[in-house]
């Protein structure tokens, strides 16, 4: 990882061609894929009846929802840049998401996989607002396998404290 990466009082920082690092394995167990489906109020078989997946989907077991892939990009981005997502960050500004450019879920992620993320700054900008804007080139990682689960262009905004109040 880029020290720019390591500086993140804002977005500033970051430099188009970055790599930012890699984050830490991550298990994607029943539990979590289950866990997701409960607070996400989707009971889909697919991903939380071990034995409806097995004897009816096409991958023998469950497999984590697409979702729960997109959703451990900003743990793992954190990870790749050892930085504590509970930082206090108020008196400077806020990160936000700021949404995706590009996403595509490629393979499935099986219940007992790991997945781990790769990123690289593809573009930086300050919007009208004086907010800066990354984008990401994102890669979600299965352990063992040459496809990933995803690949993703995805934005973040660095809300400077004067530019969140009017956003």
């Amino acid at each position: 990882m880029s020290e720019a990466a390591r500086e993140i009082s804002t977005f500033s920082n970051f430099a188009v061609g970055d790599e930012v690092g890699v984050s830490a394995w991550i298990p994607v167990d029943q539990t979590m894929i289950s866990d997701f489906g409960r607070v996400t109020i989707d009971p889909d078989p697919m991903h939380i009846d071990p034995d409806w997946a097995a004897a009816n989907g096409p991958y023998g077991g469950t497999i984590a929802f697409g979702f729960l892939t997109v959703s451990l990009l900003t743990h793992m981005l954190h990870d790749a840049m050892g930085t504590d997502p509970q930082r206090a960050t108020g008196q400077n500004g806020h990160f936000l998401n700021y949404g995706m450019d590009y996403m595509r879920l490629l393979s499935p992620v099986k219940v007992g996989s790991r997945v781990r993320g790769r990123f690289k700054v593809l573009e930086t900008r300050t919007d009208a607002k004086g907010r800066d804007i990354v984008k990401f080139g994102c890669e979600i990682e299965i352990e063992g396998s040459e496809r990933p689960a995803l690949v993703a262009e995805w934005l973040s905004i660095w809300m400077p404290p004067d530019a969140a109040a009017t956003a």
